[in-house]
């Protein structure tokens, strides 16, 4: 009997080699990576492959500040099958100057335990 695999090719990103990679998982769950010329480059394939992840970077709306936005990123990487929703849920978010760089957003974003935190200063501006 065949054994069903899942290719996949990548570019690493984790050093400045920039290998190309090609990672695959068979039904058993067993991973082979080839076209690595570091241990990163394994770590990161089958990571990829297994169960990839993103930061998000986006803003979010400010009342009463001198910039009508704050950037924001969440604190590390979320599962990238989240990111359409996680991308709709922040956008609905709006908050109030003062922001501090570093202040948190959203303590848990969409149950992946994950914080949300601002990474720009926005002042307040008396009206």
């Amino acid at each position: 009997m065949k054994t069903k695999t899942e290719k996949m090719e990548m570019i690493c990103i984790v050093c400045p080699l920039g290998c190309k990679l090609e990672a695959s998982q068979d039904e058993d769950g067993r991973i082979q990576v080839t076209g690595f010329r570091c241990p990163k480059g394994s770590e990161y394939a089958r990571r990829e492959i297994s169960d990839p992840r993103r930061i998000l970077m986006m803003v979010v709306r400010v009342r009463g500040g001198h910039l009508p936005v704050v950037s924001v990123k969440t604190a590390e990487p979320i599962p990238k099958n989240v990111l359409r929703d996680a991308v709709a849920a922040v956008s609905e978010i709006e908050i109030s100057a003062p922001v501090k760089a570093g202040d948190l957003i959203v303590n848990d974003l969409l149950g992946t335990g994950v914080p949300v935190v601002a990474t720009n200063n926005i002042r307040k501006i008396e009206a």
